[in-house]
């Protein structure tokens, strides 16, 4: 029995995970849950993640020595009772339902694997990945895959990712509305609800099926002046605050602090709810031109921030991106001229 002390990593996403040897195996663990520790580095501030990480090498070191060079008496006992238990921590994270559903189709054709192999196979991954033509579904089940993997190999199931590279695909753009106020106005006089959904977008640059359908008056402050949204209704899983500009307030009448701000009720509407307004609406407007959508009102608003701002470091705050290369990446979707971060101002 015997445990090397554990070495603090980073993931290029700038995440911190530890690394050690136990018991001739290699473990790689985001988090303390495994040794009973309530510590997650990543979910601290970026300045923050190491010193956190390193607490977490410490502690789970001090655990294993004292138990034995073993985590908790729950440890699973072979590869494929440990494949389930991760595999359901997965599942109960917030994640949307529809990413959800991908995920667990996944992991029931992997599970075969797992039974057969005791582990899933580099060749099988990538030839469960080849039997798409398609570049987009290709992408699409690529990253969905390599997602689950990961958080399997971090959390000490023995796997490769795949190694197959992505396929490239036509860039999927959300056409910018020249005229805002315009196109506003025609869809306030078919549906309040949809009108609402896209002053927000545009406005405070929030995703519409999800940051937005979701919001109750609880997540307004009092003088309507901002929306606090938790990481688990958000993308990136990291909290914001975020500034509603005067044009929205002004159609704002807050409703009690439980009920959600379309429906009226403590039950939010479908998660199709604003697809399909957005579909009717658009049959009936001769405003909406070809390949624009919701996100085209998002997209207008990051827009109209970089032209005022200049900024893409504002920019990047809008928008809640993870990273400022995420917020280059949309700038050239957008059609702006090309920029390099190191055209960017710095601080």
């Amino acid at each position: 029995m015997q445990v090397s002390y554990p070495k603090v990593k980073k993931k290029s996403n700038g995440d911190f995970y530890i690394e050690f040897i136990l018991n001739s195996k290699r473990i790689r663990l985001l988090n303390g849950s495994k040794a009973g520790v309530n510590l997650k580095p990543n979910d601290f501030p970026p300045k923050d993640r190491k010193s956190k990480a390193n607490l977490l090498a410490k502690l789970v070191y001090e655990h294993l020595v004292s138990n034995n060079y073993q985590f908790t008496s729950d440890e699973p006992k072979d590869e494929l009772e440990l494949f389930d238990k991760l595999v359901s921590q997965k599942l109960n994270e917030p994640i949307s339902d529809k990413y959800k559903r991908a995920l667990q189709t996944i992991a029931n054709d992997l599970r075969t694997q797992v039974i057969t192999h005791k582990t899933i196979p580099i060749e099988f991954t990538n030839n469960y990945l080849r039997r798409y033509k398609n570049a987009t579904s290709f992408n699409t089940l690529r990253r969905h895959l390599n997602a689950l993997l990961s958080y399997l190999k971090n959390n000490g199931f023995e796997v490769e990712t795949s190694s197959l590279r992505p396929r490239k695909q036509a860039e999927k753009l959300h056409k910018p509305i020249e005229d805002v106020g315009a196109l506003l106005r025609d869809i306030k006089a078919y549906n309040y609800n949809l009108f609402l959904c896209c002053c927000l977008t545009y406005g405070c640059l929030l995703r519409p099926h999800r940051e937005i359908r979701l919001l109750r008056w609880v997540d307004f402050s009092d003088d309507l002046k901002y929306i606090s949204i938790g990481g688990d209704r958000v993308k990136s899983k990291r909290n914001r605050i975020v500034p509603i500009p005067d044009f929205i307030r002004r159609e704002l009448t807050i409703g009690k602090k439980e009920n959600n701000i379309f429906s009226n009720t403590p039950i939010e509407f479908n998660a199709h709810y604003f697809s399909r307004l957005w579909s009717k609406f658009k049959t009936n407007s001769n405003l909406i031109k070809e390949n624009q959508t919701l996100y085209s009102f998002r997209h207008s608003g990051a827009i109209d921030i970089y032209k005022r701002t200049g900024s893409i470091i504002k920019l990047q705050k809008a928008m809640g991106h993870s990273s400022i290369n995420v917020s280059l990446t949309y700038l050239r979707g957008l059609e702006i001229p090309e920029l390099n971060e190191e055209d960017m101002p710095m601080i």
